[in-house]
């Protein structure tokens, strides 16, 4: 699967994955507020067997198909989401 990645001008270490380059019709609308403009960062295939630093490849195709965008937020922001605090 082509995966295009965009990053976050307002916050640090956040990144959306999309299936198709400037896609963003399915990114709901509160998110993209959030968001800020998204900046095109890079494309490359991904699959089962690509190496990510911080995600699991499964959850990223996933999160693609079934949502259309996957969202990658730093590390310290999944773990206060996690943990509650």
């Amino acid at each position: 699967m082509k995966c295009f990645v965009y990053r976050s001008l307002r916050r640090e270490n956040t990144y959306l994955f999309l299936a198709k380059k400037d896609s963003f019709e399915e990114i709901p609308e509160a998110l993209l507020r959030v968001f800020g403009r998204p900046e095109f960062s890079f494309e490359f295939e991904l699959s089962d067997e690509k190496n990510l630093v911080r995600e699991n490849p499964a959850d990223v195709m996933k999160n693609i198909q079934e949502h259309g965008f996957h969202l990658q937020m730093p590390a310290e922001n999944k773990e206060r989401s996690l943990t509650g605090s």
